[in-house]
């Protein structure tokens, strides 16, 4: 039997579970959902902790704003209580600055596994870091107040927790460039426009909007979605030949399975 008591609950990240939808909520609204070296080890911990259950997850964030970025403490010599500031991480080899970031983005990189889809439900700021973590999931779905923004060029970084594969890929590169270079904001109307967005509505149908998408996206076969999305996911890195090879291989392979004929 489904419950909705957290699987998880700690370092402003909650996961909750109902059959076949995970919902990770970011839960500290107080300070717009800033983000710290914990909550990206705990976003990690979420993504090991699905149930094989688990074909859809939600991602949202509690109050105005979805994620205002890096909880900019990191940057001050102190850093945050438990953690080492960036101050101390720029001071560490080279070896230990790659394996700290590294670790940083694991919390960024189980959103597009082959066996779920994953939903942004993205209202307010979604600014640095919080900008990749929306774009680390398959799909957004955004509020009409929402403002993007890439930052860290702004403040001397570059984009590292893994957002700027997914935003080259949706916007194109000269977009993506002025996006990050100039650090502006973009609005709900051009983040649906450029791809960015799947769908935006106004911010008291966000909730339900993703609840009918997750809702479609479970009426498919599941082994079907599995082959669907890996189908896509690879199509930008083959030719046009091999894709059609790659469909006509996992078309067979559903073939087989509707048929009870799969190995």
């Amino acid at each position: 039997m489904a419950s909705l008591d957290p699987v998880l609950d700690k370092d402003g990240v909650r996961l909750t579970v109902d059959d076949a939808i995970a919902t990770v909520t970011l839960t500290n609204p107080a300070k717009r959902n800033a983000q710290s070296p914990a909550m990206w080890r705990t976003l990690a911990e979420a993504g090991r902790s699905l149930p094989g259950s688990v074909r859809v997850v939600v991602l949202r964030g509690e109050g105005k704003s979805f994620s205002a970025g890096l909880d900019r403490q990191m940057f001050t010599p102190e850093g945050i209580e438990g953690e080492k500031s960036f101050v101390d991480l720029a001071r560490g080899s080279d070896a230990e600055l790659d394996a700290a970031i590294a670790e940083f983005q694991e919390g960024f990189t189980w959103w597009r596994q082959s066996d779920i889809v994953s939903i942004a439900a993205v209202q307010g700021h979604a600014i640095g870091a919080g900008f990749q973590l929306a774009l680390a999931c398959d799909l957004r779905v955004v509020a009409d107040d929402v403002q993007f923004a890439m930052r860290e060029t702004s403040l001397g970084l570059v984009p590292d927790l893994t957002g700027t594969h997914p935003l080259v890929s949706l916007v194109g590169y000269a977009r993506a460039l002025e996006i990050c270079a100039t650090g502006r904001f973009v609005l709900a109307e051009e983040a649906v426009n450029t791809g960015l967005a799947n769908l935006a509505v106004p911010l008291d149908q966000l909730d339900a909007t993703v609840t009918d998408l997750a809702a479609a996206l479970l009426a498919a076969p599941r082994d079907a979605v599995i082959e669907t999305k890996a189908l896509l996911r690879g199509a930008s890195d083959r030719s046009y030949e091999a894709q059609r090879a790659a469909e006509r291989q996992s078309q067979a392979r559903r073939l087989r399975d509707r048929a009870g004929l799969g190995e």
